[in-house]
């Protein structure tokens, strides 16, 4: 299994600049994004099941244009777990 983690500081602007490209080229299992920056409802989640990646998961900061995490997947976890239980932390995705 390869696992990648990307901190793409916006993924607004990281598909802007070839990130589904280097995706494909990369071919991880799992993709693990950091400071995304961008609410869910945000984005065009087709173009990652498109590239196959049809589970992902969003933890965005509640602040917009914040922070936040996603989870980019093949296969489907067996468990997915949202936050750290410590609120001031969550708060920031």
């Amino acid at each position: 299994m390869k696992i990648v983690s990307y901190n793409v500081n916006g993924i607004r602007a990281a598909l802007n600049k070839g990130f589904l490209e280097w995706l494909g080229s990369v071919d991880p299992d799992v993709v693990c994004l950091q400071e995304i920056k961008a609410m869910e409802e945000q984005l065009d989640v087709s173009l990652f099941e498109k590239a196959g990646y049809p589970f992902h998961y969003w933890f965005s900061a509640e602040k917009k244009g914040y922070s936040g995490v996603a989870i980019l997947t093949k296969k489907e976890p067996d468990h997915v777990e949202f936050g750290t239980g410590i609120d001031y932390m969550d708060r920031e995705g």
